[in-house]
Parts: C-alpha cells; structure tokens; sequence
C-alpha cells in the first residue's frame, strides 16, 4: 500500500461541494486501491482499502452488479473526479454526506454498464501523523518557499532601484513625474506590513470596523484549492523524493504504475493499461472485455491544475 500512501501525498487539494457540506478533498486511485483525505478544514477524514475491500463492499452494496475491481475502481475514480473538476458525473451520480463525530461517510448513487451502483466511502478521523504529512509540513515548506520567493523579489526590485539609479547619474529623466518611486528599503517594507496586518487584526477582534486584508480570509479553503496547489505539489513531490532517497527505493510518482508482474511502465506518457473483465448481469447485459487504457489523471483521479 506504500505506492497509494505515496500517491495521495503527490496529489493536489481540490474543492468537494455537497448539498450538506464543502469539504476539501483529495484522492489516488489504481487498479490496487484507492485512498481518499477529506477536510472541513476542523477535522480530516481518511480512507485507504485495497482491491479486495472494493470488491467485497461492492457484492454488499449492489447485489445486482458483478465486476472485477480494476472497473470498480476506474468507475469510482471517474466519479470523484467529476466532483473534483466540477465536470459532469457519468450515470448522473449524486453525492451525499453523513457527518457523524467519529467518521464521515460519502454515499454514492450512480449507474455502471446500466445498473445502479451504489458506493460508500466510510472515513474515519485522521491520525497525527497523516495530519502532519499532508498538511503540517507541505505547508511549512510552501510557507518557507513562498519566504524565499520575497528575498528574490525584494533583490530584484533592489538590482532596478541600481538600474534607475544608473539611468539618472546619466542625465535621463521621467517623462511623468507620476511614475516616480522612492527606492525599494525591505526592512522598512516587511516592517509596515507587519504593523498594518496587526492594526487590522486588532480592529477585527476588539472593534469589529474592519476586515482583515482578502488575502488572509481563509473561507471554506476555496483560495489555497485554486492558488497554490502547483506550490502544494511540488513540495509534497520533494518530500516523496527525498524520502525516496533515504530509503533507495524507486521513484513512483506522479501516476499510477501497474505491478512488475502484471502491467507495463509507460513512463513517458504516464500511461495505466489494465484489460477489464465486466461479466453480464441477470438483466441481459452481454459479457465483454475490454482493454481500458487510462492516462494519469483517470486512475488517480488528479484533480484539475488549479494554478
């Protein structure tokens, strides 16, 4: 299950709307399993199974339906990333929440091969340790990218300050006094920021005048799920290779990878080929076989590039 651990890490935040609630969400699936973290940016949910837990809870779920689990899994990787990319759900799905203090399930109503499929997600609270892992140290290292992505700017804007300057000592002069600026100083600037973000912090909390800047209103997570998920997944990608390192194992991301013994690596291409097996059901339908060739974003169900 190290590969659906390690491929969950790698996956974007995306924005989850139900009728009930608006969560966070993010899900890896292959032709072994998925795992699935949801949040309500109060609690985080998670869930991981494998092919035969699919299958299992499927003959519970939905009698009438017999199929092999890799087409379960393209089914339900399919459903939750129409939900995720806001896109149309196959067989008209719907998606329902119970939110319960010790689990939160997602129930699933949706048609597959022409019959009704029924599916549920049962999470349960996740642990410290996943907490950290998906959201404690990606953000701390986006927090810490975005810190040193400040000094560039500041050295940048310094180095035109240099070129202005440059400009001037050689006799050019603005053809608009309005264009002017004051050369850039970036300890005066952090500390204004600074004394400005807490004024209105202060004004929030004791006199209820004035809203903090838009660009720290968290909300239902909608702004992280759109701005910096590119950020998100290039840290949590370097933290994958990193621990990879360490413990001198191949590299398994971004897409899913069939096992040695049963699929063929398309590395280029990130490219899951499995031959599905659907047999008919009593209602008539015919037997058939068909090679389902999935690219990257179906079988891990990536959500859309937010950036």
């Amino acid at each position: 299950m190290e590969e659906l651990e390690q491929g969950l890490l790698t996956q974007p935040w995306a924005r989850l709307q139900l009728p009930e609630h608006t969560l966070l969400a993010k899900a890896f699936i292959t032709g072994q399993g998925y795992a699935l973290l949801l949040s309500d940016l109060q609690h985080v949910w998670h869930e991981q199974v494998d092919a035969d837990t699919v299958s299992q809870r499927a003959k519970e779920l939905t009698k009438r339906l017999t199929a092999p689990p890799a087409a379960l899994l393209c089914h339900l990787g399919e459903l939750l990333r129409s939900q995720l990319c806001n896109a149309v759900c196959p067989g008209e799905a719907t998606i329902s929440c119970d939110l319960g203090p010790d689990a939160l399930v997602l129930h699933v109503r949706s048609q597959l091969s022409g019959l009704p499929f029924y599916w549920t997600f049962c999470c349960s609270p996740a642990g410290p340790a996943l907490v950290s892992q998906h959201l404690i140290r990606p953000l701390m290292g986006m927090s810490l990218a975005l810190q040193s992505q400040v000094r560039e700017l500041a050295a940048l804007l310094h180095m035109k300050d240099l070129q202005i300057q440059d400009y001037q000592e050689s006799g050019a002069t603005l053809s608009r006094d309005r264009l002017k600026t004051e050369p850039f100083e970036e300890n005066s600037f952090l500390e204004q920021f600074m004394v400005e973000c807490l004024d209105k912090y202060l004004r929030v909390v004791l006199l209820d005048r004035k809203k903090l800047p838009e660009a720290c209103h968290v909300g239902d997570g909608s702004a992280f799920v759109t701005s910096l998920q590119s950020l998100y997944t290039a840290v949590t990608r370097q933290e994958v290779q990193t621990t990879q390192k360490h413990q001198g194992t191949r590299n398994l991301w971004p897409c899913a990878e069939t096992s040695a013994e049963k699929g063929q690596e398309k590395e280029a291409k990130g490219t899951l080929q499995l031959t599905t097996y659907c047999p008919a059901a009593n209602e008539g339908l015919r037997e058939e076989a068909s090679d389902i060739t999935l690219r990257g974003s179906a079988m891990t169900s990536r959500v859309s590039d937010p950036g």
